[in-house]
């Protein structure tokens, strides 16, 4: 990833000094540096997971900090997972309450999940669970995260808010350990969180009991490398093509229906460079169709003056529907109308996307779609960070200390 790379040498300037804690593509950095560098790089590619209601990408926010912690201290596997949880439960509720008047103004992901990565930070410390609040109250003073970079086409700078999220829990974890309160009411105070960044969603999200309801079994596991609010297009438009086996040339008109908010944040009419190609709908439709697949390299190094990709983006027609809203953030209503340029049309539609709670990916599919989403790792890496992940599943294991190897990260 080219932008990887710009974002490994910043954190190096902002966090000088080796340290213990691996970065994704080489070398180590401090826990806080290599926090803040594995975060921004593992969102780069829009393949972290994502959630319907709290509209966030909860694990980068989650695991980043922690695994960076656990290099430098006697962390076990167990105290790992629970730190993950907490870091998901908190973000993941904290959106969810939120709701889709704060998501359409701010990127959830820098808000909520500040808190969140502060709460896996504070598990991750074993901080009492009066430091614990504190760090959240802490964290949600430097909740920040505009969408006016998707407006003013700063791409590029998207992946700077999962960084900063991650650099400010960990700062508020390690100021609360160190004695420094936070605001206890963060949230729900006259000027805490839901009164000042539009939270509109139900307060039942942080109030209820967390029994038979835990947020993180509600998370979706992406299956196309894009801004997930288009993923049920691109769903249709796959099962079209395999029921009706069309090809793009003999496509006429394209008719794609969709809530209002997926536009908000994925509303780029045509990409001008590889950064915009995750947020623009025709494209990933017209790559799609004249590739027969949306992978890595599409979004990565696409061909965006190819004659035929371009013909086929403008075929494509993209309207609104107020009643798809009314179902959204639960549902992700999308209707795809093909027709062809014998007169015959084909028409699909998909409230959910593969790899949804209702449609979720097995173990087996997991390893498949990370070999995808990483076409250039090797053999042997790939067996190695499925070994190790594997790992957590096992309670044999649950007291072994939690150092993971460079190696994980394609030193």
């Amino acid at each position: 990833m080219a932008l990887a790379a710009p974002y490994r040498v910043m954190a190096a300037k902002a966090f000088p000094g080796a340290g213990p804690a691996p970065v994704f593509g080489g070398g180590a950095l401090t826990p806080l540096g290599a926090g803040f560098s594995n975060a921004a790089i593992a969102h780069l590619r829009e393949i972290d997971d994502a959630h319907r209601a709290a509209m966030l990408h909860p694990g980068v926010i989650s695991m980043a900090p922690v695994l960076a912690l656990a290099s430098n201290t006697t962390l076990t596997q167990r105290q790992a997972i629970a730190s993950m949880v907490a870091g998901y439960e908190v973000s993941l509720r904290l959106g969810e309450a939120l709701g889709t008047g704060h998501a359409a103004l701010f990127h959830a992901t820098a808000t909520a999940g500040s808190v969140g990565a502060a709460a896996a930070s504070a598990m991750a410390l074993g901080l009492s669970g009066s430091q614990l609040h504190h760090a959240l109250g802490i964290a949600a003073t430097q909740s920040a995260g505009l969408w006016q970079l998707v407006d003013d086409d700063a791409h590029e700078s998207k992946s700077l808010h999962p960084g900063f999220a991650v650099r400010n829990g960990m700062m508020a974890a390690w100021s609360a350990q160190a004695g420094l309160p936070g605001a206890r009411a963060f949230f729900t105070g006259r000027r805490g969180l839901y009164a000042l960044l539009g939270g509109e969603g139900s307060m039942s999200a942080i109030s209820e009991d967390s029994g038979g309801t835990d947020r993180i079994n509600t998370a979706t596991i992406k299956a196309w490398p894009s801004c997930a609010q288009i993923f049920t297009p691109l769903d249709a438009m796959r099962a079209l093509m395999d029921e009706h086996g069309f090809k793009a040339d003999e496509i006429e008109a394209i008719d794609v229906t969709i809530f209002p908010h997926a536009l908000k944040i994925a509303g780029v009419y045509w990409p001008v460079k590889a950064s915009e190609t995750a947020f623009s709908l025709r494209y990933v439709l017209a790559a799609l169709l004249i590739n027969g697949r949306l992978g890595i390299n599409e979004m990565e190094s696409p061909d965006l003056a190819n004659p035929a990709l371009v013909a086929l983006g403008e075929k494509i027609r993209v309207s609104t529907s107020d009643e798809f809203q009314k179902a959204f953030p639960e549902r992700r209503p999308a209707e795809v109308i093909v027709t062809l340029k014998t007169g015959q049309s084909h028409a699909a539609r998909r409230e959910l996307r593969r790899g949804d709670p209702e449609d979720p990916f097995n173990w087996d599919q997991l390893c498949e779609r990370m070999r995808a989403f990483a076409p250039a790792m090797s053999d042997e890496a790939a067996a190695r960070i499925i070994q190790w992940c594997a790992g957590f599943a096992d309670p044999a294991l649950d007291k072994e200390l939690c150092v993971p190897e460079s190696a994980l990260f394609g030193a």
